[in-house]
């Protein structure tokens, strides 16, 4: 087995009430196929960016309902020892909300709550780990956007356990602090604390790289999704959009100057 890239994330997982609807949405947003794995009953749905799987979609679990979560998406991060990882997580504050527990043929992983709330899974691969170092192509999730109530702890919590550094940070004013953060010299995305008019709890937003963001966002309302948040330039030229899904699940889109 090769060596498991340590805070790498590398893989994107959509659990929501209705698959079949949400299917044709993200294809059509943002450019994926699908593809089905597994030989039981109930094969699993990955996302496909050309031959390539970036994540899957799948039922939200009655289980996880039963805790009260709502549709959303989850990234899987990788650890080369996932039982280790929760282990310390519990020590820096973090809460195990599932796991560990191993997927068949394909690793194991543990569901994770952050000091603050915003949950995360821990994944160590069987195999080679999905994914690769470098910049996102098109098609792959470009940013993750950490929104919580206390970015600094956040950090010191993601930094002990996956080795996450600062990058660059940005003084947004009344907002705060918008720190960045990465690893192998590579920006993965950036965390700030959300302001009083931010109902949500602590969550991450992850961001899908697509060719042109206007174009990708008129689709999001043209097939039942909201804009949140853009089209907006950043710094640096980029564009970005913040967008509900179809069924309410919160996720954004980013094009590069």
């Amino acid at each position: 087995m090769s060596e498991v890239p340590l805070g790498r994330f590398v893989w994107y997982e959509l659990l929501t009430d209705d698959p079949d609807r949400a299917q044709p949405f993200y294809e059509e947003v943002v450019g994926w196929d699908t593809s089905e794995w597994g030989d039981g009953p109930e094969p699993y749905t990955m996302w496909m960016n050309g031959e390539t799987p970036v994540g899957g979609v799948m039922q939200l679990p009655e289980e996880a309902k039963a805790m009260g979560a709502p549709p959303h998406w989850l990234a899987y991060v990788a650890t080369p020892d996932v039982d280790e990882t929760g282990r310390r997580a519990v020590e820096l504050g973090a809460t195990i909300l599932n796991g560990p527990m191993d997927i068949p043929s394909v690793g194991r992983i543990s569901i994770i709550a952050d000091p603050q709330g915003a949950v995360f899974a821990a994944f160590t691969p069987e195999a080679e780990a999905p994914g690769h170092e470098g910049p996102a192509d098109v098609g792959e999730f470009s940013w993750h956007e950490l929104i919580t109530s206390d970015w600094e702890g956040a950090f010191d919590f993601y930094s002990a356990l996956f080795g996450w550094e600062k990058t660059e940070s940005m003084d947004m004013g009344e907002m705060g602090i918008y720190q960045m953060f990465g690893r192998n010299g590579l920006t993965l995305g950036g965390m700030f604390n959300k302001s009083p008019d931010m109902p949500q709890p602590p969550s991450w937003l992850y961001y899908a790289r697509v060719p042109d963001v206007d174009t990708a966002a008129e689709k999001v309302t043209a097939l039942g999704g909201t804009i949140l948040n853009g089209p907006m330039e950043v710094p640096g030229g980029d564009k970005i959009v913040q967008c509900l899904d179809c069924h309410g699940v919160a996720f954004a889109l980013h094009a590069r100057a």
